[in-house]
């Protein structure tokens, strides 16, 4: 299901994906970069507004490699780890060693609506493939209900598990779609949540804080 709603400061709207009118936003939160403009030329060169950018490799938990991201969003990706680590250890009794990505700070388009820059063009925006997780200690209780190839390293993949089935597949599913569900839950987060429904996401998820809100997992 696509929810498009306008955020608290809206300055430009893409149209919905099924040209629906957006419902009213019940967004209270604000954002630094609401005001910027993101309306670019269809076609030919561009550039992407400058805004500060730092380079974050996780405080809760560690991405892959580091982001290079927009300061105010790696505040956000906080949160993000917070969430991630609270339902990991719900699932799977520890936290992910790792949080995968495939991208960060890209100056481009966004695909479906040329007019409109990309949260990836100022470093707001963020696309997870999966995480990894490390054996399990040996300080661990032996009882742990984990199928026991799940006491060893492991890694769980939007691409591999968003639908995977089994005993061990279907654990992978529960931790993504909670996972989502949580984050689609706080608006204090990030407001833009596509996965594999939307077109061009079957492999990732990407969150971003564009002034408009977007649900499409």
């Amino acid at each position: 299901m696509c929810v498009l709603t306008s955020a608290l400061v809206l300055t430009a709207m893409p149209a919905a994906a099924d040209d629906q009118p957006p419902e009213p936003s019940t967004e209270q939160d604000v954002y630094a970069l609401d005001e910027l403009e993101r309306s670019v030329p269809a076609k030919g060169k561009m550039q992407c507004p400058t805004v500060p950018l730092v380079t974050y490799r996780g405080d809760v938990l560690r991405y892959h490699a580091p982001v290079r991201v927009y300061v105010g969003f790696r505040d956000r990706l906080r949160k993000f780890e917070h969430v991630a680590r609270e339902v990991a250890i719900e699932v799977y009794g520890r936290a992910p060693s790792k949080i995968v990505h495939i991208g960060t700070l890209n100056c481009r388009r966004i695909r479906l609506w040329p007019t409109l820059l990309s949260e990836h063009g100022i470093g707001n925006g963020i696309d997870i493939a999966g995480f990894d997780f490390a054996a399990q200690a040996n300080g661990q209780p032996k009882d742990n209900p984990l199928p026991a190839g799940l006491r060893r390293s492991f890694s769980v993949r939007v691409k591999s598990h968003w639908t995977a089935t089994g005993p061990t597949g279907e654990l992978h599913a529960k931790f993504l779609r909670l996972l989502t569900d949580r984050l689609e839950a706080r608006h204090d987060i990030f407001r833009v949540l596509l996965g594999p429904a939307y077109p061009g996401h079957h492999d990732h998820f990407h969150f971003d804080c564009a002034p408009w809100r977007l649900v499409e997992i």
